[in-house]
């Protein structure tokens, strides 16, 4: 049983369960929503775990004032947020819940590739605007094509998973050997580009996927492809994929993060200007554009907030 000295400050409001479940458990819970990140480290010493979303980074300056930190619980998949290395370093324990949105980012990602291939959104538009256009909207069958995936890890599985109702063949690279399993083989990123008719992300964003799909990296595939990417905005270079949008390379995308995304994912733009790349990805009929939202669902919402309550309390409990 926790000792309920045990201080947990919550800086962002989550599904009431994560509350709940601490407070039965023995835990402290305090909140704070709304102060500000230099408002939270005068008093971060008081407290051994914090549970976040996305609200501030916690940097080396926060960690160095959060004196009995013992973990950080992030309610998403991603740590982005955090100084991992120096967290690490303090023994600060890093809790994250990929597990518990990857469904709902599986769906998202299979949602997006069919509505880009049958041209849904621009469709749909047309109907409404009286247009009844038959040939101007022919799509393209998933069936028969070869789809790669970049990043195996839960949501990369998860999106694979949901393919195995479709007659397709599934690929995925990894930095990591032996993640292949029956619904995807694992490939080389080479082979991955010589046989992709899809591409969907599945990866974190890190100093090695940070502007990863560039024109160079598009342009290394053998074939046009449609585009899905779910994953962070950042690991795209937009212009890039504008450009290969225009010439065809590109057929379609379906887009649920953008690089100009702020790192708190609650709002588009880092300062008020609309980038040209953009402009053009509004205007584009081949492409969806999601707000971060895929793995954003009621299920997935609750399944986080267990996720977290699960890992803060068997941290205890091993100890």
């Amino acid at each position: 049983m926790p000792n309920p000295d045990i201080r947990i400050l919550h800086i962002d409001n989550n599904h009431p369960l994560l509350w709940e479940q601490l407070e039965q458990a023995g835990f402290q819970n305090e909140a704070d929503f709304t102060s500000s990140k230099a408002e939270i480290e005068t008093k971060i010493q008081h407290y051994h775990g914090i549970v976040i979303r996305s609200r501030f980074k916690i940097d080396k300056d926060f960690l160095d004032k959060a004196t009995n930190l013992k973990f950080i619980a992030r309610v998403g998949a991603g740590l982005e947020s955090i100084d991992c290395d120096y967290a690490e370093a303090k023994g600060i324990q890093l809790i994250a819940a990929p597990e518990g949105n990857r469904n709902a980012v599986g769906e998202h990602a299979l949602g997006m590739l069919l509505s880009v291939m049958n041209k849904l959104n621009r469709a749909d538009r047309l109907v409404r605007e009286g247009k009844w256009i038959r040939e101007g909207n022919r799509g393209y069958e998933l069936e028969g094509k070869t789809v790669g995936i970049i990043g195996y890890g839960n949501m990369g599985k998860a999106f694979a998973k949901k393919l195995r109702g479709f007659d397709v063949a599934v690929l995925c690279y990894d930095i990591l050997p032996n993640v292949g399993d029956s619904n995807a083989q694992q490939v080389s990123l080479s082979a991955l580009q010589a046989q992709a008719d899809v591409l969907s992300l599945h990866i974190p964003w890190t100093p090695e996927t940070d502007k990863m799909v560039d024109s160079d990296f598009i342009n290394a595939f053998t074939k046009p492809f449609w585009f899905i990417n779910t994953s962070r905005g950042k690991n795209v270079v937009t212009d890039d994929l504008v450009a290969a949008l225009e010439s065809g390379k590109v057929l379609g995308a379906g887009l649920d993060v953008l690089e100009y995304e702020k790192l708190s994912f609650e709002n588009l733009f880092i300062d008020s200007e609309k980038p040209k790349a953009f402009e053009y990805l509004l205007q584009a009929e081949n492409v969806l554009l999601t707000p971060h939202i895929a793995g954003w669902t009621f299920e997935s919402h609750e399944k986080m907030a267990q996720t977290i309550a699960n890992k803060i309390i068997q941290l205890y409990e091993q100890n």
